[in-house]
């Protein structure tokens, strides 16, 4: 019976994606490990492995495909001793793909970027592992559903999509989301628009083009308004002197070796993951069984690409010097822009910076990126009056503004990280130390 190849799940949040490009053809042998199609996903583009061998026997997604759903068939693989005619009748539907039907043999094709990320471990209750299919657990964890709370129907006593929709329909409507996704759970906000999705009157809109929203827009959208409607925000500025931090940069990569060029983000990179480790309650994640302080400094950066937005990681950046910094975030930028941030590149993070600087922006306020507490958003540097000593002088300053979860980061604690931040920046000698 021929082999199923499946369309992968290439992160957390992917629900379909688009089937870029095949890197083989039929009648093609392929051994485990030989990658073989390229995906589009809301966050990257990505190459994905073949699992077993075999002989490419029918592409059924053909490349460029869009919108093709996680776990749909997009090619059959003949196994050893298969010939062409194994074809006749197969089974392509994907009903029986998770065990929501009766088995049959499949390859789930997995990302070559990221092989080597642990799978996520099966829920357990009571000591005893729960049996689910792939697809009741996909949907489980979108809907912020308790596997172990749910008696299976399957086989066994699996757990499988139907009981997870019978669970979901069990719920009181009023029920509240949950606001953070605790390990392994994407909670959909209760609020969230229905699949139809956000409908305005255009009574009397002018002429216009029709953009379709890419899934990487769906998403920013999605996850933007389930943290402005669930998460309390707050807001600390503070003004920052910049004039010692650029005489700095500017010696520094005079004496830099080449390829190395010191920006002023990467010294907001630093100053904020020393902030952190000096000020370690705003480094925090919020549950509601409790708050998780990190003990590393993992800074997201946002950088913009095309139709979007992605937030690639500076892991332990509170261990990093500057030139290290700056060397990690030009590449993890440009493979960004490029699509080819691999999935440990931009997921998790403990704190955000968004810097509009470079923008002319003189000031203004970020959306936190659940489930993490804080995200700063810095400006740009301009000449202005100061009052220095009773007198009036001219500095170049920054705007700084902290966003802050005031459910795991009191006004007192994003103070104390805002008065480290700014030490720091107007100190910059005391970074290198």
């Amino acid at each position: 019976m021929p082999t199923k190849i499946l369309m992968p799940a290439l992160s957390p949040t992917m629900t379909e994606g688009t089937l870029a490009k095949w890197l083989v053809k039929e009648g093609d042998t392929v051994e485990s490990g030989d990658v073989i199609a390229e995906i589009e996903t809301d966050k990257a583009t990505m190459e994905v492995e073949a699992v077993d061998e075999g002989k490419i026997g029918k592409i059924l997604v053909a490349e460029g495909s869009e919108g093709v759903a996680v776990n749909e068939v997009i090619a059959l693989l003949l196994e050893e001793g298969e010939d062409e005619s194994a074809l006749d009748g197969a089974d392509t539907s994907a009903a029986s793909v998770g065990g929501d039907a009766a088995p049959a043999p499949k390859q789930e094709a997995v990302p070559a970027a990221s092989a080597s990320s642990p799978a996520p471990a099966a829920p357990v209750s009571g000591g005893d592992r729960i049996t689910a299919s792939p697809l009741a657990r996909r949907i489980a964890a979108n809907e912020g559903v308790d596997l172990a709370k749910i008696s299976g129907s399957g086989p066994r006593g699996r757990v499988v999509k139907r009981d997870v929709e019978a669970a979901m329909s069990a719920k009181p409507a009023a029920a509240p989301a949950a606001a953070v996704a605790t390990a392994g759970e994407k909670p959909v906000p209760a609020t969230a628009p229905a699949a139809s999705g956000w409908n305005p009157d255009l009574t009397g809109l002018p002429e216009y083009e029709e953009i379709p929203n890419t899934s990487m827009r769906k998403v920013i959208a999605r996850r933007l308004t389930q943290s402005k409607q669930q998460v309390p925000h707050f807001y600390l500025t503070v003004d920052c002197e910049l004039d010692n931090l650029l005489s700095t940069r500017k010696q520094l990569n005079e004496k830099a070796g080449e390829g190395v060029k010191v920006s002023v983000n990467d010294f907001v990179i630093r100053a904020a993951s020393i902030a952190l480790k000096r000020v370690p309650a705003a480094n925090a994640v919020w549950t509601d069984a409790a708050i998780l302080q990190c003990k590393q400094q993992d800074i997201s950066v946002a950088v913009a690409i095309e139709g979007g937005l992605i937030t690639p990681v500076i892991r332990n950046a509170g261990g990093k010097g500057l030139a290290e910094i700056s060397t990690e975030m030009k590449a993890l930028a440009g493979k960004a822009r490029e699509g080819k941030l691999k999935p440990e590149e931009f997921q998790g993070g403990t704190f955000s910076v968004s810097n509009l600087g470079m923008f002319g922006i003189k000031e203004f306020s970020a959306i936190i990126n659940p489930p993490q507490g804080c995200i700063l958003a810095v400006g740009a540097g301009e000449q202005r009056a100061v009052v220095k000593d009773g007198a009036l002088a001219i500095a170049t300053v920054m705007s700084c503004t902290l966003s802050v979860d005031h459910r795991v980061v009191d006004g007192a604690v994003g103070a104390a990280f805002m008065a480290e931040f700014k030490k720091l920046i107007e100190d910059p000698l005391s970074m290198l130390l």
